[in-house]
């Protein structure tokens, strides 16, 4: 029963220096950690944006067309006229804004 006993106060030691151990690399290496999530945030989003930042500027985005985005008959006249609004700049849930 004292080996067993021994065996598991060896393993609790082991366990406890490798938390130790663990806690001191991530505090003494913390800044190189934040930097690296951070560049791969930054590589994710831009990324996900396809091509990167240089594209935003360089024409890939389609110029407005509201000939195109707007059907003809729709394009003149409103559906319904707008709302009065008594709620001091708050929005409404009911409104779309």
């Amino acid at each position: 029963m004292q080996k067993i006993v021994n065996v598991l106060a060896i393993a609790s030691g082991i366990v406890s220096a490798a938390v130790v151990a663990s806690g001191v690399y991530v505090y003494v290496n913390r800044d190189a950690i934040i930097d690296g999530v951070k560049s791969q945030a930054i590589e994710a989003v831009t990324g996900s944006l396809g091509g990167g930042l240089g594209g935003i500027g360089g024409g890939s985005l389609p110029i407005g067309t509201p000939d195109l985005a707007i059907p003809n008959d729709q394009a003149s006249t409103p559906t319904s006229p707008a709302p009065q609004s008594t709620s001091m700049g708050l929005p409404v849930p009911s409104s779309a804004f």
